[in-house]
């Protein structure tokens, strides 16, 4: 068996989607990659008319993630290309804005650390900016609240640690330095702790995306509300749950992604599948990865495509 995700976006505010749900038939998804690649953990911005998302890349058969843009003119697809490739696996590209800069702040703990991106050309030159932890932090969340930075993140070690424990820091600049919350891990269990998505406010109030890993990675979306938060003390509910439910035929078995900028929120959802191929893209990865063929990927300029095999479907 092996996860397959699609993503998606929707033209309303998180704080609209925390109030009244996602809406099937308001979903535009991004393109279908084939049978044994995906891509996750979408994050989206709008600008100069165009909904940019930046999402993880992943196939089967190289098994390294990268990441790539896709931009729509309303529901349709204008360019793709990819944005960063490492010779690590990345993911989870957070956007965070801040002092007149857009950086990107993707997951690549193989790295062994944490490192900012800052945008030279959108949407498809980032540079590295700073390294801000030395931490090898998984689907780091960084928002601003009540004058401080605050990071929720996990981290990798046996016994599945990345999905029942969350992890905070805070600092008073984005590129830190990073102080660890004094009761870390804050929260522990499979069933809402590893963040999946943007952190955000109602009426004053943070709310934290997390995923339900309970009984399959990435099930659903907790949504976390963060009751007190200091340097000292985390108290937190569960205050409302996202599933995939009938968003997508054919992807019922997971959420994992809840994110938003502006008027743009995006989410994915998950299918589990099963194909007498899997042994051979088993073996292809293997073969690759002997002839050292499984690292990133040239980086390509936009290529601008309107076709009907592209265009954003709508379920």
């Amino acid at each position: 068996m092996y996860d397959l995700w699609r993503s998606g976006f929707v033209r309303r505010a998180l704080t609209e989607v925390h109030a009244d749900g996602v809406g099937a038939r308001a979903v535009t998804w991004l393109p279908d990659q084939g049978p044994f690649a995906y891509v996750a953990d979408p994050f989206g911005i709008a600008r100069e008319g165009l909904v940019t998302v930046f999402a993880e890349h992943f196939d089967y058969r190289s098994r390294r993630g990268e990441i790539r843009y896709f931009q729509y003119d309303d529901d349709i697809l204008v360019g793709q290309g990819v944005a960063i490739a490492e010779p690590f696996h990345l993911s989870y590209p957070q956007l965070i804005e801040d002092g007149g800069e857009l950086y990107m702040l993707p997951e690549g703990y193989k790295s062994g650390g944490l490192t900012l991106y800052r945008c030279v050309r959108f949407p498809d030159q980032w540079e590295p900016a700073h390294r801000i932890l030395d931490v090898p932090a998984i689907d780091a969340t960084v928002v601003k609240h009540g004058g401080k930075w605050w990071m929720f993140h996990a981290l990798p070690g046996p016994a599945d640690r990345a999905m029942r424990e969350l992890h905070v820091a805070q600092a008073d600049s984005l590129i830190g330095p990073w102080t660890p919350h004094a009761a870390n891990p804050v929260r522990s269990g499979f069933h809402a702790s590893r963040p999946g998505g943007t952190a955000y406010e109602v009426d004053g109030v943070l709310h934290l995306p997390v995923q339900d890993c309970a009984g399959t990675y990435g099930a659903a979306i907790n949504l976390l509300r963060i009751d007190a938060l200091t340097p000292e003390t985390f108290q937190a509910a569960v205050v409302r749950r996202f599933d995939a439910g009938d968003l997508l035929d054919g992807y019922a078995d997971g959420f994992h992604t809840l994110s938003g900028h502006g008027d743009v929120t995006c989410i994915d959802v998950k299918g589990i599948r099963r194909s007498p191929a899997e042994g051979w893209v088993r073996t292809q990865y293997k073969v690759r990865r002997l002839l050292g063929l499984n690292g990133p990927r040239a980086r390509r300029r936009p290529t601008p495509n309107t076709s009907a095999q592209f265009a954003g479907q709508r379920a």
